[in-house]
């Protein structure tokens, strides 16, 4: 078997019967988890630069 046959071969095998994969609770509770710090760092990310360009603006129009 070429080596590229037996790499499928082999991961496929890995990927069937090695994998511990998570339970369907387990999926929903870490998609939650996810979300909830996706929406925590959007809303710091979008502070900052909500907080920067406002500072910037009145430091140009300070020496404007």
């Amino acid at each position: 078997m070429s080596k590229l046959g037996n790499y499928i071969q082999e991961a496929y095998d890995e990927l069937l019967h090695k994998v511990s994969w998570p339970s369907w609770d387990e999926l929903q509770q870490t998609t939650v988890i996810v979300l909830v710090a996706l929406g925590l760092v959007t809303g710091v990310v979008a502070s900052m630069d909500f907080v920067s360009k406002a500072v910037l603006t009145f430091i140009y129009n300070i020496l404007g």
